[in-house]
């Protein structure tokens, strides 16, 4: 029997949305100051509006509702919901 291959016809390859320097800036900070972790863990939406040593984070509303909407207890949860809900690391 002879195999066969069968080829698309034409592909379509979509990027993944990167994080913004926004959700870097957060992320960073939470890695370095235990308070704003905690605060990011327990109350999300008050650390992105209070920001981290006087410095606000520049999310777009896309950014800032998905931050605010995940629950998690622990960083390493934050940042997988982050990237599997933006598609980051398939």
């Amino acid at each position: 029997m002879i195999p066969i291959t069968v080829k698309p016809k034409f592909q379509m390859k979509v990027a993944p949305m990167a994080p913004s320097s926004g959700l870097s800036r957060i992320f960073a900070a939470a890695v370095v100051s235990r308070q704003f972790r905690d605060l990011l863990l327990q109350n999300p939406r008050e650390a992105v509006m209070k920001g981290y040593l006087g410095e606000t984070f520049t999310l777009s509303p896309e950014e800032s509702d998905l931050i605010v909407s995940i629950r998690a207890e622990t960083l390493s949860d934050l940042a997988k919901q982050v990237c599997g809900s933006m598609s980051i690391g398939d």
